[in-house]
């Protein structure tokens, strides 16, 4: 069928790498000596719902799953685009816990069928000192990582972003192709 598919142009869908956001924690490091950034303990995965009602289910099991922990506090929303976000809050030093609740919803959604639905992960990021805002945005269908950086309403910190790319290299896989660094405006995670 393969064979069939390349004739005929068509593609299948990329299965996302969930276990790349294990390595978040270890560049969350790198981003506090370099740049003075702390976690915020905030972190959401956005996804396009589907209709019907497994796609209701696994998303109740999703939030089921990250609510019987008692360390984290979930929140469900939509954004104007109608994309669905579940966000999970954690004391700020907690970030394994963190990445570990993202990781249990995309792992959820995925097992269920919804991995192409996947949007992205984001986890959110402060200055130690300041009032600088990043968020470390994982895109599914890439495999990849960028930095998305906040000033206002609809202006951002590139300064701040490539120092960041700069910086997680060579601790995490990041976007090559700026073009793909959208910005996330209305992410609950920051």
């Amino acid at each position: 069928m393969r064979f069939l598919d390349a004739l005929l142009g068509r593609t299948r869908p990329v299965q996302p790498d969930l276990d790349a956001l294990f390595g978040v924690p270890a560049a969350a490091t790198t981003l506090q000596a370099a740049l003075d950034l702390v976690p915020t303990g905030v972190g959401a995965v956005c996804f396009k719902p589907a209709e019907g009602q497994a796609a209701t289910q696994a998303q109740t099991d999703a939030v089921a799953l990250l609510s019987a922990d008692a360390a984290g506090n979930v929140a469900v929303s939509q954004d104007e685009y109608g994309y669905t976000w579940i966000a999970s809050r954690h004391e700020s030093s907690d970030l394994a816990g963190l990445v570990t609740d993202l990781h249990a919803v995309n792992s959820t959604l995925a097992d269920a069928g919804y991995g192409p639905s996947l949007l992205c992960t984001i986890i959110g990021f402060v200055g130690a000192a300041d009032s600088r805002r990043l968020g470390l945005v994982y895109l599914f269908k890439r495999g990849t990582f960028y930095p998305f950086a906040p000033t206002g309403a609809h202006t951002r910190d590139n300064a701040l972003e490539l120092q960041t790319r700069a910086q997680l290299g060579g601790e995490l896989p990041v976007e090559t192709d700026l073009g793909r660094w959208f910005p996330i405006w209305t992410t609950p995670a920051l």
